[in-house]
């Protein structure tokens, strides 16, 4: 099912969204009642998933021209974890850009994304004029996870995975260059757009294997697959749960492809109002504008 946050004139409300995209059935209609999104996917039972799927079909929904979605996890509980160049093509335009060799890595490079709050379907990605003139965009695959994690195997990584959602990392290139590492020029205000929704893993395959892909008003620009991981889910969730307990609503995204706007020459960096569209097999879309 696509689980959704949204608002239609008032507080943030839970929803499943229908399979076609043309409307939203709020859950307390189903009389489910968790006060946000982490909080569901920390308590949802089986007997309620397979209820609230089963009454959706035969429930009217609000058409979803008339809510506003938000992001699905509008304020992540802790920072975003993230897998630096798990794509070897883009690792390759990284390395360019950066003067450097390409060389293959022995181990995921792990970081983590300040969110204060994520944007939403169709919200506007800060723009930090007076701070960045390299601001790119990186459409990701999000891992969502649905229950306390803590030295788990590979084999019983996706027991731990509730589901998937899209991911932008926006990043200024500048700031990262100019201080070294990744967190001030990858966490600033209004810089990670997600959604449209959670897809719950059932509904996809494990591994997944989709088709990654993002626009710049209309211009392609990244086109992967998530067959193309250096390390895939299975690996980074054992492995950061050798040292990390990952716990319900964390949020992990998995790298991007190449085509990023650094890796253009010259490069093809974000400007205000470009359109950001983001597409990942099986998901859906997520399109943003970048703000003044």
């Amino acid at each position: 099912m696509r689980l959704v946050t949204f608002a239609r004139g008032g507080a943030a409300r839970l929803g499943i969204c229908r399979k076609d995209g043309t409307a939203v059935i709020p859950l307390e209609t189903l009389l489910i009642d968790y006060p946000d999104m982490t909080a569901l996917i920390a308590n949802l039972t089986d007997e309620e998933r397979e209820r609230i799927e089963q009454e959706a079909g035969a429930t009217e929904g609000i058409p979803l021209e008339q809510i506003q979605l938000l992001a699905p996890i509008p304020h992540p509980r802790h920072d975003v974890l993230c897998v630096g160049q798990n794509y070897v093509a883009h690792a390759i335009e990284s390395a360019k850009f950066k003067g450097i060799e390409y060389k293959k890595p022995e181990y995921p490079v792990y970081f983590s994304k300040r969110v204060n709050q994520a944007v939403a379907p169709g919200g506007a990605i800060g723009r930090h004029g007076g701070l960045t003139e390299q601001l790119d965009y990186e459409v990701e695959l999000a891992v969502i996870i649905g229950k306390t994690c803590s030295k788990v195997s590979r084999e019983e990584a996706f027991e731990y995975v509730f589901g998937y959602s899209i991911g932008n990392d926006i990043s200024a290139r500048d700031v990262q260059n100019r201080h070294k590492q990744y967190s001030f020029g990858k966490g600033l205000d209004d810089s990670f757009p997600m959604g449209p929704w959670i897809v719950t893993k059932d509904e996809l395959p494990s591994p997944p294997h989709l088709r990654i892909q993002s626009w710049v008003n209309g211009e392609p620009r990244q086109d992967g697959n998530t067959d193309d991981f250096i390390f895939d889910i299975p690996e980074l969730i054992s492995q950061l749960s050798e040292g990390i307990t990952l716990e319900p609503g964390d949020i992990l995204i998995t790298g991007t492809p190449s085509g990023v706007g650094m890796g253009f020459h010259p490069p093809k960096f974000l400007k205000s109002g470009d359109v950001v569209t983001c597409r990942i097999e099986g998901i859906g879309t997520l399109e943003n504008v970048v703000g003044p």
